[in-house]
């Protein structure tokens, strides 16, 4: 049965609305979402396990034929994506019992987590363009809402940048969309590649190329791309620690997604300007990462900045238009997603401990928490790519197809970005654990509560690297479908 796609989409839509009963009862709302959050991990499992075994899972709406319906398609890529967004949602929703105030628990917070994980679901898995508009907005609307949950100025302050922008963006995916019909007359995403390989050599190729600047303005906007970027840090820095984790773990990688999607299915026919502007906003994107995180002391703008890099060295590897630099792509998008939310979950225990953002103003926590020093100096290795942690492979496929695309400028920016995202964390790691005790201390009741679901998640990501053996071949496919995207297409219209 393909209707095993929809499972993802449906399963935290209803646990959202559910969640909505009784959201005062904050004794039935927790172990209601931990609960929801591993229903949702079972049937993620159970569906990638069909997509392995049965190949790409199609669902179109109320028995239309493709491209006339609306169309679900979970392929070896969404469900990956899918997958490891549904494996972070435990350990964010055990972390927010801790960290999130009663509050914001009492505003609905578990219930805007579904509904932003519906939006980032639906997201990854639906196969119509217009749809992917729909379930952006889900998942902003829901975002809007988790940050202002406790309105305070600087959240407030926060939103101003990050809803205009998305605001704006919306309405340029909008004209993007009727753009993109005019020129093909469909909206499902398959229809629309097969139809613009067909009509490249025909059709104006300043249109095409201008559609494509507009998308990419579109989904640079949600992943914070150059020069797309200046919303990102303050309307990060302003989010508690949990929603936090979570946005700089998930929103910006649905960005990514998109302009990876739309870009290998729609562009690749003729490459035209469009990937020019791509690979030099990558450039510029990892060195304003790079000066964003060696330039602050607040432990989250230096955690942020590194997303940055992350964002520009992922496209930089998709650029290439080699399947080496494609599949160093969805490893380190994977990675990244990972690892991420365990460094803010880190970031969030330091700041439970000492009471400030701020490195200079604290040192010596190894003294006394030698299990918190050690889960960072991991966390940190994994993110800067040492091997055997899981960033070291996405960072091998990378250079060897950047490399092999003549792409040198890439491929150096990589390396030199590297060494700069394990300095950056360095300096946390001296300036806050290592030599003599100084700064407040604010350790209370809760500490190994936090600590809990922090320790298993970076486990796991020394596991997603230690096993990466296991993994390869399924990111290999999915890789496999953005180098040749009419795997993708004969998948969709050739299925039904």
């Amino acid at each position: 049965m393909t209707n095993f796609a929809l499972l993802p989409i449906l399963i935290p839509f209803v646990a959202a609305i559910c969640l909505l009963i009784l959201p005062h009862k904050i004794k039935y709302q927790r172990p209601a979402a931990i609960i929801w959050s591993l229903v949702l991990l079972a049937f993620t499992i159970f569906t990638f396990t069909k997509v392995i075994k049965e190949g790409t899972l199609v669902v179109t709406m109320g028995d239309w034929p493709v491209p006339f319906g609306i169309s679900i398609v979970a392929d070896m890529l969404a469900i990956l994506l899918v997958l490891t967004t549904t494996v972070i949602l435990p350990f964010i929703i055990l972390y927010s019992i801790k960290t999130i105030s009663v509050p914001r628990e009492e505003g609905l917070y578990y219930s805007l987590v579904f509904f932003m994980i519906t939006g980032v679901n639906g997201s990854f898995l639906t196969g119509d363009i217009f749809n992917l508009f729909v379930f952006f907005e889900v998942m902003l609307m829901a975002s809007y809402g988790i940050i202002v949950l406790g309105g305070t100025r600087v959240q407030l302050q926060g939103i101003v940048k990050y809803l205009v922008f998305n605001v704006i963006a919306s309405a340029f995916f909008i004209v993007s969309v009727a753009m993109l019909y005019g020129v093909v007359g469909t909206l499902n995403m398959a229809d629309i590649g097969q139809k613009l390989s067909e009509v490249q050599g025909q059709a104006d190729a300043g249109l095409i190329s201008v559609i494509a600047i507009f998308f990419l303005f579109v989904f640079g906007s949600k992943a914070g791309i150059f020069p797309l970027f200046v919303w990102l840090p303050s309307s990060y820095v302003s989010a508690p620690m949990p929603i936090l984790a979570l946005f700089g773990g998930l929103l910006t990688k649905v960005g990514l997604y998109a302009i990876m999607r739309t870009f290998s299915l729609f562009f690749s026919a003729e490459p035209g300007i469009e990937w020019s502007f791509l690979r030099w906003s990558a450039y510029l994107t990892i060195i304003i990462g790079v000066i964003g995180a060696m330039s602050y002391r607040n432990m989250k703008n230096i955690v942020i900045y590194n997303i940055l890099i992350a964002i520009g060295v992922i496209l930089v590897g998709f650029s290439s238009h080699t399947l080496d630099g494609m599949t160093g792509s969805v490893f380190y998008t994977i990675h990244d997603m990972l690892i991420k939310v365990a460094l803010f979950m880190i970031i969030g225990v330091i700041l439970f401990i000492t009471g400030t953002p701020d490195i200079r103003d604290f040192s010596g926590l190894i003294l006394r928490y030698p299990g918190l020093t050690f889960i960072f100096f991991i966390a940190m290795l994994g993110l800067a790519g040492i091997p055997p942690f899981s960033g070291f492979i996405g960072k091998l496929y990378l250079l060897k197809g950047v490399f092999q695309s003549g792409d040198i400028v890439g491929g150096l920016l990589i390396l030199i970005s590297s060494l700069f995202v394990l300095l950056s964390l360095l300096r946390i790691f001296i300036l806050g654990f290592w030599g003599k005790e100084r700064g407040p201390r604010h350790m209370v009741y809760g500490y190994r509560q936090m600590m809990f679901p922090t320790i298993l998640l970076v486990c796991l990501t020394v596991a997603f690297g230690i096993g990466i053996q296991f993994v390869t071949p399924y990111v290999q496919i999915a890789a496999d479908s953005l180098a040749n995207p009419m795997i993708y297409i004969q998948s969709v219209l050739g299925g039904n």
